[in-house]
C-alpha cells in the first residue's frame, strides 16, 4: 500500500483514479473544486487517458458522466451542493435510467455557508431520488467509500451519491491507497431502451427502482459503514453521521466514550440498527453535519415516548456546521472557547482585488445611474458580487447562477426602468445565456453587463467556457450589432465607460422596445 497525505477532495480523486474511472466531469465550486484539479494534475490520470473536463455547468457535467456510464465506463461528476440543484433534472432521472458503468456523484455541502448562498443538505436529493448514499467520516473513508461506490453502482445498476462537507473536503491526513484496477471495456447496455425514459419505459423502471430498496438497505447493513459501537452507559445513545463522528471522537482523546454509538456512513440506514440502539437506550442524540434529516425520521418512525435530541430541540444549533466544541457541549463536556477574535479581523470584510477592472465598471455604473436612484442593479454569483459591500455598494441582488438577467427582465416588466443586469463571463455561459435569449425574444428594456475577466475567477482561475467566444454567443442569440458595446473599464477610460453606460440606461428607460445588449469588460 502507498500512503499519501491528502485532502478529503484529493482522497476522492485518487480513489477514483485507482478505482478504474475513465472520465470525470465538473463545474468548479467550493468545496468540490480540488477533486477535478487533482485528477487533471495526476500523472496516472494522464497515463490512463482519463477524461477530466470542466463543463459549462453542473447539468451538462451530470449528463456527460451519464453518457460515459451508458457506454459501460466508470464516471464521476463533482459539484458543490447548490450545483446539485442545477443538475437535478438529470440527477433525479438517472436513478430511473440506472447506470451501466459505475456512476458516482460527489456533492460537497457547505454548512455555515463559508462560500455559498445556503447550507442545504444533499442527502435530501439522495433520499428523494431513492439512490444509495455514502457519507465518509474521515479522509481514509472518503478514499475507501469512493472505490466501494463504483462497485456498488455496478452491482445495483444505479448511481451512487457521495456526500461530503467543507471540513472534510479541505482538511488533510494520511491515506492508505490500494492497488489500482483497470478501466472497464466499452460495453453498451444489455437493454438499449434502458436510457429511453418514455413514460411506458419509465414506469417499468421506476417500479424496478422501488424494488431495489430492500437490497439497498441490505447493502447498507452488510458494508460495515453502518455499525453500532457498544457502550456501557445506556442513558444516552448517539447516532453520528459522517464527519460528525469525528467531532464526537475528538472529545474523547484522553477518556473513553461510554455511550453506545450508531456510526452512520451509508444510506438508507438499516432500520434494525436504529431500533437496536433506540430500544437499548433511554434517550437518543443525533449528530448530523447538515440538516436534521435523521432526527426528523426518528421522530416520525420511533415516536414512542423517548426523548430525541439534536438540532430540532435546541441541543445542537439549528444552523451552521458542527465542531468538537458544539458536540462536546451537547455531551455535557465544557470547553474553553479560546481567545476572542481581534476586532480588526472581525470587521475586515473581503473586497474586490486592487486593480481589478470590476472596480471601475461598478464605479462608472454607479455614476451612470445616479440620477435614477439606487436599487436597479441585479447581479450574479462571482467575485463581482463583492461590489455589494462598501465602498461600491453597487448591486442589489445575488440569488443563484444566471438570475441577474432574468430578474432584470421581471423588474423591467414591473415598470422598474432602467434595470441593469451584471453577470460574469463564466456565469454567463453557465446559466445566463438562456436569460439573455429571453430578453431578446421579449424585447426587454434592460441593460446587460457581461463582466469578462476571461476566467472562472472565484474558484481558482479555471478557463471560462466563454473564453474568446462572448461576442459570437451574444450575436448568435440575436442581440443586434448596434446594441453591443465593448468597453475596457480601466481608470484611464473611466469617463468613456460612464458615458456609454449612461447612454445605455437612458435608451432603456426611454424606449420600451429597446433590446438587451451585452457590455463586456476586458482585463
Amino acid at each position: 500500500m502507498q500512503k499519501l497525505l491528502l485532502l478529503g477532495d484529493e482522497a476522492i480523486a485518487q480513489a477514483a483514479i485507482d478505482g478504474g474511472m475513465s472520465g470525470i466531469y465538473a463545474y468548479p465550486g467550493t468545496p468540490s473544486t480540488e477533486i477535478m484539479e487533482y485528477v487533471q494534475a495526476s500523472k496516472a490520470s494522464k497515463e490512463n487517458n482519463i477524461r477530466a473536463l470542466w463543463s459549462a455547468n453542473e447539468k451538462t457535467a451530470m449528463e456527460s458522466a451519464l453518457g460515459m456510464s451508458y457506454a459501460g465506463k466508470r464516471a464521476m461528476v463533482c459539484m458543490k451542493h447548490v450545483g446539485l440543484n442545477v443538475a437535478a433534472d438529470a440527477f433525479v432521472n438517472a436513478a430511473i435510467t440506472g447506470a451501466n458503468g459505475g456512476l458516482v456523484v460527489v456533492a460537497a455541502d457547505d454548512p455555515s455557508m463559508h462560500s455559498s448562498q445556503n447550507e442545504q443538505d444533499s442527502r435530501f436529493y439522495g433520499k428523494f431520488s431513492l439512490i444509495p448514499m455514502l457519507e465518509p467520516s474521515n479522509q481514509q473513508e472518503a478514499y475507501d467509500m469512493t472505490r466501494y461506490a463504483f462497485e456498488l453502482s455496478e452491482k445495483m445498476r444505479i448511481p451512487v451519491l457521495l456526500r461530503i462537507t467543507t471540513r472534510l473536503a479541505h482538511s488533510r491526513t494520511g491515506v492508505e491507497c490500494r492497488e489500482a484496477v483497470p478501466q472497464n471495456e466499452l460495453k453498451l447496455p444489455d437493454n438499449l431502451r434502458q436510457f429511453v425514459l418514455l413514460p411506458a419505459i419509465a414506469r417499468k423502471q421506476y417500479r424496478e427502482l422501488l424494488g431495489k430498496q430492500e437490497q439497498l438497505e441490505a447493502a447498507s447493513a452488510e458494508s460495515g459503514y453502518n455499525r453500532i459501537i457498544e457502550g456501557s452507559d445506556k442513558s444516552l445513545g448517539i447516532i453520528a453521521c459522517g464527519l460528525a463522528n469525528n467531532y464526537l471522537l475528538e472529545n474523547y482523546t484522553e477518556t473513553k466514550l461510554e455511550n453506545p454509538v450508531l456510526k452512520v456512513g451509508q444510506y438508507p440506514i438499516p432500520l434494525d440498527l436504529v431500533n437496536e440502539l433506540y430500544d437499548s437506550c433511554e434517550e437518543i442524540l443525533v449528530l448530523e453535519d447538515g440538516y436534521p434529516i435523521i432526527e426528523e425520521l426518528l421522530r416520525g418512525m420511533l415516536n414512542k415516548g423517548k426523548t430525541i435530541k439534536g438540532r430540532l430541540d435546541g441541543t445542537l444549533p439549528r444552523d451552521g456546521e458542527l465542531n468538537p466544541v458544539i458536540v462536546g457541549n451537547a455531551m455535557g463536556i465544557k470547553h474553553d472557547q479560546g481567545a476572542a477574535v481581534p476586532e480588526i479581523v472581525k470587521t475586515r470584510p473581503p473586497k474586490l482585488c486592487d486593480g481589478c477592472s470590476h472596480n471601475d465598471a461598478f464605479l462608472a455604473l454607479n455614476e451612470a445611474l445616479s440620477e435614477y436612484g439606487r436599487g436597479r442593479v441585479f447581479s450574479d454569483i462571482g467575485c463581482y458580487t463583492l461590489s455589494a459591500l462598501e465602498p461600491l455598494e453597487a448591486i442589489n441582488s445575488c440569488v443563484d447562477m444566471g438570475a441577474s438577467i432574468t430578474m432584470a427582465i421581471g423588474a423591467a416588466d414591473a415598470g422598474l426602468v432602467p434595470a441593469v443586469a451584471a453577470i460574469g463571463d463564466s456565469t454567463f455561459t453557465h446559466s445566463g445565456i438562456t436569460g439573455l435569449l429571453d430578453a431578446v425574444n421579449n424585447n426587454s428594456p434592460i441593460t446587460v453587463l457581461i463582466l469578462d475577466n476571461s476566467t472562472t475567477g472565484m474558484t481558482g482561475g479555471q478557463t471560462s467556457s466563454a473564453f474568446g467566444k462572448i461576442d459570437t454567443i451574444v450575436r448568435g442569440l440575436g442581440v443586434p450589432e448596434e446594441h453591443i458595446r465593448v468597453l475596457k473599464p480601466l481608470r484611464k477610460h473611466h469617463k468613456k465607460t460612464q458615458q456609454s453606460l449612461k447612454r445605455r440606461a437612458c435608451l432603456s428607460r426611454c424606449f420600451g422596445n429597446y433590446s438587451a445588449q451585452g457590455v463586456y469588460s476586458n482585463p
